[in-house]
């Protein structure tokens, strides 16, 4: 068939085609914010300072020991730095994290409360700060992870408020109120900086999850509607192929000839709809394309009148079953419209091509010099060249083109991939040469 001005080439239909738009494929971040994530540092950093918090202690407990009972001083040192290391063990194992935590600030209130108590002579008891002092921030921090915040906020003004009471007091060392007062608004202003810090992660990592939780439920949501609208183009592809061409195909049977194409017809669409509720979609099978081209050719031959089939050995290269099928069903149903519409003069000739593309397409061409037609005065109610050609192959990740024009005849080339890769550079179109008439 010659060129002419006149002919109508259908733009290139990917999967950016409306209604068959793909779902985008959003990379999600390398290492995405999480609440899990903010509590694990939080809580790792606090069990750190701990330990390095509570050597530091280790020398004013060594100056102090024989200002207490013994039987004291060895069950609040011991149990004090006992909390602290399984803390920072179960911080690093990243379990029991707030119970251990919250066990830390329990035994400190615990040892702060019985702390006068187990002064043996209040004579002995200097003006400089109590050892347990310098592990009050880090009680505030632990209480900071392991209660909710009006606990620990209670708790940050409650234990060094009593801290404070009890050096008022002579088992205290009866100190300056000032430079008491100093030492506990000290000790609250670094535990209220702790639990800020801790309470504006905490809210900015819950938000990155709500975030990312409100991304995947539309992710999943558009993923559905893609399903659903692919699936909406297969069976109207199914149902136009298999069904409507079959009645229409029997409504105008007035022949024998006819009347046997149309007894054919109905027996494919049986074994069609057949098949098609049995295939598995994405289930990773693929076929050759040589068999491909194959069945195409083995369909071509029982239509009448017959097609000249221009043929090329394809080789072992294969493609999806789901891609081979929509390629198949495309170019039947591009050779029953031919039948219907091209004229029945016994000058029109009819012709058939399916060759390799590329390193692993195919390009099947199916065309006639008959009546063609005004692609664009097509009426969208009309499925044939729509639904079962065009959005049926785009679906499948292929490219459906029609080359038509009213006296000039038409062509129908269907390509899968849509953009087929070339061997060692060399574009896919000039991987293969058309093949020359064959029968």
């Amino acid at each position: 068939m010659e060129s002419s001005p006149d002919w109508i080439r259908m733009a290139e239909m990917d999967t950016n085609a409306p209604g068959l738009r793909s779902v985008p494929q959003v990379k999600p971040p390398r290492n995405p914010i999480s609440l899990k994530q903010v509590e694990t540092v939080i809580s790792r950093s606090v069990a750190v300072f701990g330990i390095v918090f509570g050597a530091q202690t280790v020398p004013v407990l060594l100056g102090q020991i024989h200002q207490a009972q013994p039987v004291w001083v060895a069950v609040a040192t011991i149990t004090v730095f006992a909390t602290l290391i399984v803390a920072m063990v179960a911080s690093l194992a990243d379990r029991f994290v707030r119970s251990s935590q919250g066990l830390v600030s329990i035994v400190y209130a615990a040892a702060l409360l019985t702390w006068p108590f187990a002064v043996l002579d209040p004579a002995l008891v200097t003006g400089t700060n109590h050892w347990l002092y310098l592990l009050l921030t880090v009680a505030t921090a632990t209480a900071a992870i392991a209660f909710r915040t009006r606990v620990a906020v209670a708790y940050l003004f409650l234990v060094p408020g009593f801290y404070g009471f009890v050096r008022l007091t002579p088992a205290g060392g009866s100190v300056d109120p000032l430079n008491d007062l100093f030492d506990v608004v000290y000790a609250m202003i670094l535990g209220a900086v702790i639990i800020v810090i801790a309470r504006m992660l905490r809210q900015a990592a819950a938000a990155v999850d709500a975030a990312q939780a409100t991304a995947l439920a539309r992710y999943g949501h558009a993923v559905r509607q893609h399903a659903t609208e692919v699936e909406r183009v297969e069976v109207d592809a199914i149902v136009h192929d298999s069904v409507l061409t079959t009645l229409l195909t029997a409504a105008r049977a007035f022949t024998p000839e006819a009347m046997a194409l149309s007894a054919r017809n109905a027996r494919n669409a049986i074994e069609h709809l057949h098949d098609a509720a049995l295939v598995v979609p994405e289930d990773g099978t693929t076929v050759k394309l040589r068999d491909v081209a194959t069945r195409i050719r083995d369909a071509a031959l029982t239509l009448t009148p017959p097609f000249q089939l221009r043929m090329r050995d394809i080789g072992p290269r294969s493609m999806p079953v789901q891609a081979a099928e929509a390629v198949y069903s495309a170019a039947m149903q591009a050779m029953v419209n031919s039948l219907q519409h091209a004229g029945k003069d016994e000058g029109v000739q009819r012709w058939l091509s399916a060759y390799g593309i590329g390193v692993d397409g195919i390009q099947v061409e199916v065309g006639d010099n008959g009546a063609g037609f005004v692609l664009s005065a097509v009426p969208q109610e009309r499925l044939g060249v729509r639904v079962s050609i065009i959005e049926r192959v785009a679906g499948a990740g292929g490219l459906a083109e029609i080359d038509s024009a009213p006296g000039e005849g038409t062509i129908v080339t269907i390509r899968w991939p849509a953009k087929p890769t070339g061997i060692l550079g060399v574009p896919a179109e000039a991987d293969s040469a058309r093949p020359e008439v064959t029968s």
